[in-house]
């Protein structure tokens, strides 16, 4: 029992953790961040799973903020978003 709730408290701040690491997508540029770099994304089949796609992009090069500037497709849907830090 002990070990359940262990491993549901690591679940639990490994969660919160992400999420304060995680960037955030903005609908304009950020008057405090500056323009790093430009991500792309292709293969989702919604739109939400392409966002999430552009989400961990953006995370993974380092990015605060990110706004998506275009979608494209219909099943296999193509974006690109611009990266602030």
């Amino acid at each position: 029992m002990k070990n359940i709730n262990m491993m549901v408290v690591a679940a639990v701040l490994s969660g919160l953790s992400f999420a304060s690491v995680a960037a955030q997508q903005v609908s304009s540029t950020p008057l405090d961040q500056q323009k790093i770099g430009v991500i792309s994304a292709t293969g989702s089949t919604n739109l939400l799973s392409l966002e999430q796609q552009l989400s961990e992009k953006a995370s993974d090069a380092g990015a605060k903020s990110f706004r998506i500037t275009s979608t494209s497709g219909s099943n296999n849907l193509h974006g690109t978003a611009v990266l602030y830090r």
